[in-house]
């Protein structure tokens, strides 16, 4: 059994602008989500004489307080999660988004590439007592997956017994309309405070990259 700890990575889909030249040469040239989201939505007032070096922020800031939301639809962000199964299980509850998981059908942890054991995720204990009464119970629960392994089990069925805090992968990709909503609700108080403290290191890195949309979040 191995302890993995909760971690993200943050992928932003830079839009470009594609170009083919007559001799076939393609172009490619990336723009960023706040100067591309300005474009989109000055599209609607043909206001596009309006652009400045700097004019974006104010403006995305501006479609996002005035509700002005479908203009925020067109640029898209990914994270993948390294999470325990329940953490998971809550992300994959949200639309509109796109997710790929690290499949227990198909992954056999007894198998040399996972280092013939499971992987978990420390549950946020506030007691060492049960932090030891988690750590003895999966330890017998990866027991019982190997051995359902050995009799001839599918990994699809074997899994039945795995628990909760089984380290998963996911990858969760939604608009930065969505994120928003994402944010706002998984990092709450009321938010479990495993998927809660991932989100708020993805939120830092939004924050960063369009403070326009969540800077204020």
């Amino acid at each position: 059994m191995k302890i993995v700890e909760p971690s993200i990575e943050v992928y932003f889909h830079y839009p470009s602008r594609v170009t083919i030249e007559r001799d076939q040469k393609v172009t490619s040239d990336p723009i960023l989500p706040e100067p591309f989201l300005e474009r989109v939505g000055r599209t609607c007032y043909k206001s596009e004489d309006k652009i400045t070096l700097d004019s974006a922020p104010k403006f995305v800031r501006m479609l996002s307080k005035r509700g002005h939301k479908a203009m925020l639809e067109h640029c898209f962000a990914s994270v993948k999660f390294v999470c325990d199964r329940g953490a998971s299980h809550e992300a994959v509850r949200h639309r509109i988004a796109s997710f790929a998981q690290e499949s227990t059908r198909y992954c056999n942890y007894t198998k040399s590439k996972f280092g013939n054991e499971i992987s978990v995720i420390k549950p946020l204990f506030k007691k060492e007592e049960s932090f030891e009464i988690w750590q003895s119970t999966v330890k017998v629960i990866e027991d019982a997956y190997q051995r359902l392994i050995e009799n001839g089990e599918s990994p699809q069925l074997a899994r039945s017994v795995l628990p909760i805090s089984l380290k998963t992968e996911l990858w969760f990709t939604a608009n930065l309309r969505e994120w928003q909503h994402v944010f706002t609700l998984r990092t709450s108080g009321a938010a479990h405070p495993q998927i809660r403290a991932l989100m708020n290191e993805a939120l830092d890195i939004f924050r960063y990259v369009v403070p326009s949309m969540f800077g204020d979040l």
